[in-house]
């Protein structure tokens, strides 16, 4: 007997049954790749905190024109052992030496210090470079459209040594640019503290009258032209961090 595949409960049945089979194959991949994603993301932080302290393969002198150019991935752990000496968790009076520190999630921290009974975790990182003590944090704001994230590095003296910033979804050519190398670099030997060692932070100014951002102590870094929302991001993003480490900061370089 012919089956009518024109009927409703044909159609109906066959559907269900593709749905049933792409979901076990998509299922049965994601499975498959969660290892492997899980260690590029690993890779991934690695890479981004060796960028902030100055680590990279960027080309120098800097023109005005070079690109971003990261640790290899595949000489990212050994590079990131070179250089990350510790890695600490601070939460509330407590401050802990943990090895996977890198790998706790700010995004899932934040969310759970809504809750009124729970103080967030916060990794931070010393690294060496050159003789020099860097002090790396990560940071997470909201940009214009979503999520903005990166890491800062400090020194002995609590000035910017680096940074490294990315986006999720900002305009491409305006707040996009965040993760260009011009932006970035703009945030290198820029004071956080005032003489009296209280936090100023650093803005992101529009008008600055700094193009070339040779003043260092001023607290501010030019804008990026048509990209206000995702430059008052930054701003908060850098300030409300350095909010929460500056305790900690401050008995580290013993200020």
């Amino acid at each position: 007997m012919a089956k009518n595949t024109d009927s409703n409960v044909y159609t109906v049945v066959f559907a269900v049954i593709m749905v049933v089979v792409v979901g076990a194959i998509l299922a049965f991949v994601a499975s498959s790749l969660n290892g492997k994603i899980k260690e590029n993301e690993r890779l991934e932080t690695q890479q981004n905190i060796l960028y902030a302290m100055g680590e990279n393969q960027d080309e120098e002198p800097y023109t005005g024109t070079g690109s971003v150019n990261f640790i290899p991935a595949e000489k990212a752990e050994t590079e990131f052992k070179k250089y990350i000496k510790k890695q600490y968790v601070l939460q509330g009076d407590e401050m802990r030496e943990d090895p996977e520190a890198f790998t706790i999630d700010i995004k899932k921290e934040e969310e759970l210090a809504k809750k009124t009974d729970y103080q967030r975790r916060l990794p931070l990182f010393i690294g060496e470079r050159d003789n020099q003590e860097f002090y790396i944090i990560p940071m997470r704001g909201k940009g214009l459209w979503d999520a903005i994230w990166g890491y800062l590095a400090l020194n002995n003296d609590l000035e910017v040594q680096g940074v490294y910033f990315d986006h999720a979804s900002e305009t491409p050519g305006l707040g996009a640019n965040i993760k260009e190398r011009y932006f970035m670099d703009d945030f290198h030997g820029e004071k956080i503290l005032d003489e009296n060692n209280n936090l100023e932070g650093i803005t992101v100014a529009k008008g600055n009258m700094d193009p070339l951002n040779e003043r260092k102590d001023d607290f501010k870094v030019d804008a990026i032209s048509g990209a206000t929302i995702t430059g008052d991001g930054v701003t908060a993003m850098i300030n409300n961090t350095l909010d929460m480490y500056l305790p900690y900061l401050l008995k580290l370089s013993k200020k």
